[in-house]
């Protein structure tokens, strides 16, 4: 699966088993997002384009290195999406911050529209699209339709979890979107939740049933 890139770092892994639990809390799942979301965050972000700019050191001048282009967007597929959003956007506070609302239909699982909102030029921006759970793949794909509809060209999705069905609904859809995840899991259950997973992701972390 060259398209798929998952991150076996042993910070990330642990920090991923703890999430798994079913005993941990809804604050230290919290906590625990955001900060495999900045691990996540170095993978996703590896091949930002570089300029220099001459700086002065202590020492002398020198041509350092910079990031190159526009701000990078980071795109939150609500409402899960923004406990990854919240710790990328510590790592990178610069970035634009666009949303994309949809839910599944519990009986269909396909997604439904109810929010969009992104920034500007997305077409010169590298576009991180961002949601814990990459499961059945029908939101994931339906999100990167309508960031490509607002003209975004380069883009990359982050999530936590990977079900198969999820990977290969997303490469059949859109084979040019790199994906990154700390795990592929074993399979989607009957109702379409990653196995072994973690659970809702969005209930866990918000405290809702």
């Amino acid at each position: 699966m060259d398209h798929l890139t998952v991150v076996d770092h042993p910070l990330v892994q642990h920090k991923l088993t703890l999430m798994r639990r079913t005993k941990t809390s809804t604050a230290e799942f919290r906590r625990l997002l955001r900060e495999i979301s900045q691990l996540l965050a170095y993978e996703v972000t590896r091949e930002l384009p570089m300029t220099t700019k001459r700086i002065q050191t202590p020492m002398q001048e020198m041509d350092a290195p910079v990031l190159d282009g526009r701000k990078l967007a980071l795109v939150s597929i609500l409402r899960a999406g923004n406990g990854l959003l919240d710790g990328m956007l510590e790592l990178v506070p610069s970035a634009r911050v666009g949303f994309v609302g949809l839910y599944r239909d519990e009986e269909t699982l396909e997604p439904v529209q109810y929010y969009f909102k992104v920034p500007s030029e997305l077409d010169e921006r590298l576009v991180i699209a961002v949601d814990p759970m990459l499961a059945t793949g029908n939101s994931s794909a339906a999100a990167i339709d309508l960031l490509k509809e607002a003209g975004a060209k380069d883009i990359r999705f982050l999530c936590l979890l990977a079900a198969p069905e999820g990977v290969a609904r997303m490469k059949e859809a859109h084979p040019d979107v790199p994906i990154v995840t700390a795990s592929l899991d074993e399979r989607l259950n009957e109702k379409g939740y990653i196995m072994p997973g973690l659970g809702d992701a969005g209930d866990r972390m918000f405290g809702t049933k």
